[in-house]
C-alpha cells in the first residue's frame, strides 16, 4: 500500500495513484540523470501533468503541492545549465524577449488580448482574464508582486464566446516559465 500522498476517502475522487507513482519514478530518474545527459522530462513537462482520478486516489492539492516544487527543482536547474551553456547575458535576454512577448500581449485591447471561442462555445471569461492580465501587466512593467502560484492557480469562469482556453493556458505557462528563469 503507497503511502507517497494522502489518500482522498473511498468516497471521493483522487489522483490515480499508480499514474502518480510512475510518474514520480520518472522525474526521480530525469532529476538524478548525470549531468550532460538528454533529459526526458523538464520544468514546462511537469507543469502540464495531469492524472486520471479514481476513488481513494491520492489527494489532488497534496500531489499538486508537489509537482510545483518538483517543477521550480527542475526550472532552478534548467535556468542553471542554460546560463552556464550560453552565458548569463545570453539567458538574460531570452527572458527579456520572452517577457516583452508577454507585455506585447497584455497591451492588446481589452477584450481582444486572445481568440474567442465560438458564439455557442465556453472560453475563459473574458473580462477575468483582462483583469488578471491587466495585474501581470503591473508584475512585469511596475514590479508589483505577485507569486508564481498566483499564475498556477488562477482559475477563470467559462463563458459562452470567452477567451479560447488552450491560448490562454498556453500564455500563462508562459508567464510561469519567465517568472520561473529570472527568480
Amino acid at each position: 500500500m503507497s503511502t507517497t500522498f494522502p489518500r482522498t476517502r473511498n468516497s471521493r475522487r483522487g489522483y490515480d495513484i499508480d499514474q502518480v507513482e510512475d510518474f514520480l519514478e520518472d522525474a526521480r530518474r530525469a532529476y538524478n540523470a548525470e549531468p550532460g545527459a538528454p533529459s526526458v522530462l523538464g520544468a514546462s513537462d511537469i507543469r502540464r501533468t495531469s492524472f486520471a482520478l479514481q476513488k481513494g486516489g491520492y489527494s489532488p492539492a497534496h500531489v499538486d503541492a508537489a509537482l510545483e516544487r518538483l517543477e521550480d527543482a527542475f526550472a532552478s536547474r534548467e535556468r542553471d545549465k542554460a546560463r552556464q551553456t550560453s552565458g548569463d547575458e545570453a539567458w538574460f535576454n531570452t527572458a527579456r524577449r520572452n517577457a516583452k512577448d508577454i507585455i506585447d500581449r497584455l497591451a492588446r485591447p481589452k477584450g481582444n488580448r486572445f481568440r474567442r471561442a465560438g458564439i455557442l462555445s465556453d472560453g475563459y471569461d473574458r473580462k477575468q482574464v483582462d483583469a488578471f492580465g491587466d495585474r501581470l501587466a503591473e508584475y512585469f512593467l511596475k514590479a508589483s508582486p505577485m507569486s508564481v502560484d498566483e499564475v498556477r492557480t488562477i482559475a477563470f469562469r467559462p463563458r459562452k464566446g470567452g477567451y479560447r482556453e488552450a491560448q490562454v493556458d498556453y500564455f500563462l505557462d508562459s508567464v510561469v516559465e519567465v517568472m520561473l528563469a529570472v527568480r
